[in-house]
């Protein structure tokens, strides 16, 4: 970025804040990090059609309301969109005394293969610098590990998110889709029933049912909302228990911890 652009976005941008110009003080900030990789605020449209054609669930979460790209050296290289959680208003029995806008979800990211390793871990701590700075209210954000993953989740270990339990939940896969159990039984007329979800209530005979264990991680922003944490924090799990890596040979893999 020419110097020039740096005086007029502020002293921020030496700290990699990346921000549009405002008449008066510091602009909003849409982005972090510089020209050789940095997470920016992106268009809704794009982010979906990249998780649609490239995630392996391809499949959008329609609450998804942050849309942050990845980019490196300017070329687009993955999403990362966040939201509510699928019930909303669940947010405080997991933490309590959350408000429906203090909390957000991964809900979805997906980076490509020709990204280094470390990406993953890196993306996820400056979106969430990002998220800091752009939207102040947020407390606490959570992200669950998938099963078909793999590694129990080592990238948000890898990020300093804290781990609290898993749980077990039931998907159907239809026509190569998974689908999570709440829509095989979401009722016509509410605002979960789609198109889509009418076909796939319409074919349970032939849709596959899976039971999967998911992960759940919490990095807490607001340090005070740990306190309120109706969940017990356990021990990370080892994916790598039983094969010759060592956990900080792992994470090395994924990138060094993530620095607040």
């Amino acid at each position: 970025m020419r110097e020039i652009e740096k005086k007029i976005l502020g002293k921020d941008m030496a700290k990699g804040y990346i921000e549009e110009p405002a008449l008066f003080g510091h602009g909003f900030v849409t982005g972090f990090g510089d020209d050789n990789f940095c997470v920016k605020i992106i268009d809704r449209n794009l982010a979906n059609k990249t998780i649609i054609k490239n995630h392996y669930s391809h499949k959008i979460y329609n609450a998804s309301y942050i849309h942050l790209g990845v980019f490196m050296q300017d070329e687009f290289v993955g999403v990362l969109q966040f939201g509510y959680a699928m019930n909303p208003a669940s947010a405080g029995s997991v933490v309590a005394d959350t408000e429906i806008d203090e909390y957000l979800e991964l809900n979805r990211m997906w980076l490509d293969d020709k990204a280094p390793k470390n990406s993953e871990s890196k993306a996820i701590s400056y979106a969430i610098k990002v998220i800091k700075r752009a939207y102040p209210k947020i407390k606490w954000i959570q992200s669950f590990a998938d099963e078909r993953c793999g590694k129990f989740g080592i990238v948000y270990q890898a990020s300093n998110f804290k781990y609290y339990g898993e749980h077990e939940s039931d998907f159907w896969e239809y026509k190569g889709i998974v689908y999570h159990n709440i829509q095989m039984t979401v009722s016509p007329g509410t605002r979960r029933y789609s198109r889509e979800v009418a076909e796939l209530q319409q074919n349970k005979d032939k849709a596959k049912r899976l039971h999967l264990r998911q992960f759940r991680y919490i990095f807490f922003i607001d340090k005070k909302s740990e306190s309120k944490a109706r969940l017990q924090q356990k021990p990370y799990e080892k994916w790598y228990k039983n094969e010759d890596k060592t956990e900080a040979e792992d994470k090395a893999d994924y990138g060094l911890l993530m620095r607040d």
